[in-house]
């Protein structure tokens, strides 16, 4: 029997690479360029430059207000504390109205990926109630719950619940079977599957839902306050906005719609991109 010759082990040593040159440092501008606040900032910049020009140029202050008096209708309603105290009102209730469409949203689909009763009762609903306005739902609010917080609170929960739900169903039907199999193999069934397997799974679906669940509310809540009014004695951002726009304060409408725009900015960046960074991006889910 011939045994086959064991080759010796070497290691071949490569010489510095020299020759070319290597840049060690990017320039300054295009570093600083590389961040997205600062291009983001650019961008709003550019947006400012535009309005001042137009609204000089178009010199009615009635109409359309420089991005200046703008500025300074809000800084004196927030130094006022007119501003924080209807944004306080209109956060509150979106909070409340938000909440409650997850937790309804998280049972109907819970419902719907464990029972096939649930899978017809989550289609049939998102297929008649989806494409109704919120907002249409507003005068029906108003009989059953009458002027304040719960017509609101009603309106909103339409608005996140149906969105979430798809959102979250798709991502549940999208989780492949072998982790579904996974999760039946260490005992999970019903709620705990969901909780367990079927969530972290269908986590993009979930925070994507989340995301146009927040943006309807927003939009809806400005709306029906705009149309209705005070709630509870007290007006939110909406009404102030509505306010203002009858007493022909164009600034002041503005400083409003500015303040909604600024608050979407700050959940789309503080709460959802930190949600998303920590979570899906980490694990390698998205990119």
């Amino acid at each position: 029997m011939t045994t086959t010759p064991v080759r010796q082990e070497y290691e071949v040593q490569l010489e510095p690479l020299f020759s070319v040159p290597v840049e060690r440092n990017l320039p300054l501008a295009q570093r600083l360029w590389q961040h997205g606040w600062l291009r983001k900032a650019v961008i709003l910049l550019v947006i400012a430059v535009l309005w001042e020009s137009i609204a000089l140029y178009q010199g009615n202050d009635l109409l359309l207000p420089t991005f200046l008096q703008t500025a300074t209708a809000l800084w004196d309603g927030l130094v006022s504390g007119e501003l924080p105290a209807k944004v306080g009102v209109s956060l509150v209730i979106l909070l409340k109205g938000y909440m409650l469409g997850i937790i309804l949203a998280f049972g109907l689909t819970s419902l719907a990926v464990s029972t096939q009763l649930g899978r017809d009762l989550l289609g049939t609903l998102t297929s008649m109630l989806n494409p109704l306005p919120a907002i249409a739902l507003l005068p029906l609010a108003l009989l059953w719950f009458g002027l304040g917080d719960n017509s609101l609170i009603f309106v909103l929960v339409h608005s996140v619940l149906w969105a979430l739900a798809l959102n979250t169903y798709a991502g549940f039907l999208g989780v492949s079977e072998t982790l579904r199999m996974a999760g039946r193999n260490y005992g999970l069934k019903g709620l705990r599957l969901v909780l367990h397997i079927l969530v972290p799974a269908a986590l993009p679906s979930i925070l994507s839902g989340l995301k146009i669940g927040w943006a309807f509310a927003w939009r809806t809540l400005i709306a029906a306050e705009l149309v209705f009014g005070a709630s509870s004695g007290k007006g939110g951002l909406g009404w102030y906005i509505f306010q203002n726009r009858n007493e022909l304060y164009t600034d002041k409408v503005f400083a409003g719609l500015a303040v909604v725009i600024l608050i979407g900015l700050l959940v789309e960046g503080l709460v959802f991109n930190t949600l998303e960074r920590l979570t899906v991006r980490r694990w390698g889910m998205q990119r």
